[in-house]
């Protein structure tokens, strides 16, 4: 039965695979969007986040007593 169900899926997602796949070979303007897209993902999620949002630990604090303190004194914030 789990087989089955298993087999019938598989079949289902070689489909979807070749039907993406015939569909990404016969692009031609699409191939260069789709570049564009990851060029603008690329500067989205490693240029921004490294010089636009870089508030990590490291940064808000710069010696380790600092970051004992910030961590000490969350831990045993009494509510």
């Amino acid at each position: 039965m789990l087989w089955a169900i298993f087999r019938a899926n598989s079949r289902v997602l070689k489909a979807i695979f070749e039907f993406y796949k015939q569909g990404f070979a016969n692009l031609t303007l699409g191939k260069i969007l789709w570049k564009i897209i990851f060029v603008k993902l690329f500067v989205i999620f490693f240029v921004f986040e490294m010089f636009v949002f870089d508030d990590n630990f490291k940064a808000l604090y710069k010696s380790d007593e600092e970051k004992t303190h910030f961590v000490l004194k969350n831990l045993l914030q009494e509510e």
